[in-house]
This record gives C-alpha cells, structure tokens and sequence, in this order.
C-alpha cells in the first residue's frame, strides 16, 4: 500500500508541475525550503520529550497558539517543534513562536517523511484540524509514536472526496492515537472514516479560548493614524474576503455613504496574493486606494475624500477589527467555508457574515442561539448582496446601541464555550507516557 500511494502521489505531481511552476513564478509560492519539504529538517538529539505540532497555515497558527502556551506554562521541559505547509503560515509561526524551532511540513512521500521523524525524533505528533496525510500519520503509527488531531473539523464534502480511496483511508484514519473534535457532527464523521470510537472525543473549538477579551489592541491607533484614519468617524471593516466580496462591498459602500457620508472602510483581503488585485479594484471602482504598506508606524497621512483603506499586511486584522463600529468576515457570500468570527466576537465588535459559514457551522450555532451575529441571506449568486449588506450595515450605524448589544451578545457566546484548550492538553499529556523513546 505504501509504494502504490507513493507512486499515485508521483503521478500527481507530474501531472501537476506545470502548473505549480506557474503559481511559483506568478505568486512566488513554492519557492523555498525545499530541503526541508523533502525531510531535511534539523537532525535533533535523542532523549527528550519532543512535540511535533503541525498546523498547515495562518489559521491554524493561530488556532493552536493557545494549546502551545499552555503546554509550555504546563509542561516546560517538553521541547515542541512546530510545522507548517504555506509561507504565510511559516511568517506567522515564527511572528507567535520566535523561541520555537518553526520547519516546514515535509513532503507525503514516504522517504521524505521517514527522513523528518529520523531526524526530529517525537515522542508525540499534534496535527491541527485535519491535516492528516496516509505516509505520515501511518509511518509515525508505525514507529509507535501517537498522532493525535486537536480542533478536529471534517466536513461531509471532505468524506465523499475520502470515500474515493476508501481502504487507503481507513487505514489512515485508523492510525489515529486521538481525535479531539470540535463538535459531535465532526466526531461522527472522524469514526465514520475509520478512527475507533473510543478514541473520539468533543473537547469544542480551541479558537473560543484564543479568541482574547479585550476592547483594545495594542498597537491599533498607530496603525490607525499612519493611515489617515480620522476616530470621530464610523469604521467598518470587511476582514478576509475572497474573490468577489470586495466588489460587494464597494458597491455597498457606494449606497451607504449617501446616508453615512463619514463612513471608512477596511478591505482586508485574506490572501496576500490577492492584495494587488484589489488594489486595482478599488481604484478601477473610482476609489483612491490607500494601502497599509505604504504607510508605516510613524508616517502620518490624508486620506482625503473617496478613500478605500486597504489592509495589506500580515498580523494586523485583530488591529483593525478592535477600532472598527462594524464588522463583515468575509468568504461568507460563496462557498468558500467561511472565516474566523470569534476574534470579531471576543472583541465585542457587530459580526456579520454571508449565508456561507460550513467550516464553522457549530460556531454560526452558538452565535446564532446567543443573538451574537447577524447573517445576510443574499450570496453572490442569488438575491441582491450589496443592496442587503448596505441595509444591515446602515441599520447598525444608524442604532449604536443594537450595534453595541450585538457586539456583547458575541463576546457572551465567547465567554460560555471557553475550555478547550484544558480538555485537549488533558488528553494529549495523557498519551504521552505511551510513545516510545526514540535513540540516535
């Protein structure tokens, strides 16, 4: 079995290469560590404790930053080694963890893989939401050393996909030392995929717990007056939109400054690679684009009439959703699976969001059931979504204190599903006297 997905994965590539060569010149993706994508990572010493925590990008970085605060509050002699698949995930990584040995996730080939646990040597493999890959998660089984899934999600769209490779899945899926899921119908699907049960647990979402209470961020009025943002005037921010959500909430803004002629708005795009793209959206919209890079800490500017302020940079979204009076999370108008609500939330700023939230149905839930949120019924396919994003956003303008009711309602929710974090370490340090002592 091993061979045959070995040699599908290398047919996969092939077919693959002349794109991925593309996006590497286009994007500059894909470009560096390739040492380490093929498993040479730093070759490390036997005999300790050693955690291998990987989470693919941005925001399972900043998912699991809570769980590796707590392991080392908790645990201070465990040694964790963190990994990640994309660049943005390496640059935040590193931002949270400069103490921290930070690698990038090796290829799921089996001798690039053998090669990285040679050379890491864990006593335990934490691999975020699901990243689970057959030659690692079987390969790391095989030496003894629990792989365990934290903040576990699985959709039914992922399970047709895996019902394709059914044998070579469950033998995957079955490797499993643990999962931690986030809810119940996330758990079924993790024992319908072949994990057994008793190793399947609801501990709810680790995000709930890094989602921190606060009604400031350090750092936000700088950032605010470096461009040119004036604070007696409303802010609404629109924080990771994808493809399409930028031209609705342009088209939106165009109908809410009739009736809010003050009104300011963020567009902070969740890829980097698309922040050139909706530069020259905002511009061909008749905007004057004023961009976060282009004004540092320190500079101070005008912004003038017609601006659009557009967030360009990396770290910076819970920056400007702590001084927004509005707050649309984007990839909700198209099946994108949606974003991250719960910083909005935890900073009691008014959360709303498109129709599109399957990646965090259990979160839309318990914000549904708290009053925390608001969500339109318009996408970029049916009905008239500029029109009824400009009526919510007008409507909690024009109510600061429903606006401010929903924003404390959403901390509220926050404040009740906290834990997590507690409930998975619990069970992670309780497989850790079962994983084997690696030697040289």
């Amino acid at each position: 079995m091993r061979w045959l997905v070995d040699a599908i994965y290398l047919c996969a590539a092939a077919a693959l290469a002349p794109l991925v060569a593309y996006r590497a010149y286009a994007t500059g993706k894909y470009r560096s560590d390739w040492d380490q994508r093929r498993g040479h990572v730093p070759d490390l010493p036997a005999g300790r404790t050693r955690v291998w925590v990987h989470a693919v990008s941005v925001g399972e970085v900043n998912a699991v930053r809570g769980l590796v605060q707590a392991w080392r509050t908790r645990s201070p002699e465990t040694e964790i080694i963190l990994s990640t698949t994309t660049d943005t995930g390496i640059a935040r990584a590193r931002q949270l963890f400069p103490d921290l040995m930070v690698i990038r996730y090796p290829l799921d080939l089996s001798w690039c893989v053998s090669r990285a646990l040679d050379r890491i040597k864990p006593s335990l493999v934490v691999l975020v939401e699901l990243e689970v890959w057959y030659q690692f998660a079987t390969l790391a089984a095989g030496r003894g050393i629990p792989v365990c899934v934290v903040n576990g999600r699985l959709s039914e769209r992922s399970c047709r996909r895996f019902a394709w490779v059914g044998p070579v899945v469950r033998q995957m899926f079955g490797s499993l030392a643990w999962v931690g899921a986030q809810d119940e119908a996330y758990a079924a699907r993790f024992r319908r995929m072949g994990v057994p049960g008793d190793r399947v647990a609801v501990t709810s979402s680790m995000k709930w717990d890094t989602a921190d209470l606060a009604d400031t961020i350090a750092g936000s009025e700088v950032a605010a007056a470096a461009l040119g943002l004036d604070p007696g005037r409303p802010i609404w921010v629109c924080g990771s939109t994808g493809p399409g959500e930028e031209e609705v909430a342009l088209a939106a803004l165009q109908r809410l400054w009739a009736v809010h002629p003050g009104l300011q708005v963020i567009l902070v795009p969740r890829k980097p690679e698309r922040f050139d793209e909706v530069a020259d959206l905002i511009v061909k919209k008749g905007f004057t684009c004023v961009r976060r890079s282009e004004s540092p800490d320190g500079t101070t500017r005008s912004a003038g009439e017609g601006a659009v302020f557009l967030g360009d940079t990396m770290g910076e979204l819970r920056k400007f959703y702590s001084i927004a009076d509005v707050v649309f999370v984007g990839r909700t108008l198209a099946k994108m699976g949606g974003s991250d609500m719960m910083e909005v939330a935890a900073l009691a700023r008014p959360v709303v969001v498109g129709p599109h939230t399957e990646n965090f149905a259990d979160t839309m839930r318990q914000f549904q059931a708290g009053g925390g949120v608001r969500v339109l019924r318009s996408d970029l396919e049916v009905g008239e979504p500029a029109l009824e994003l400009a009526g919510v956003i007008d409507a909690l303008l024009a109510d600061p204190e429903a606006a401010k009711a929903l924003g404390a309602a959403g901390r509220e929710v926050v404040k009740r599903n906290r834990g997590a974090i507690d409930r998975t370490l619990d069970a992670l340090m309780e497989r850790m006297p079962h994983a084997k002592q690696h030697t040289a």
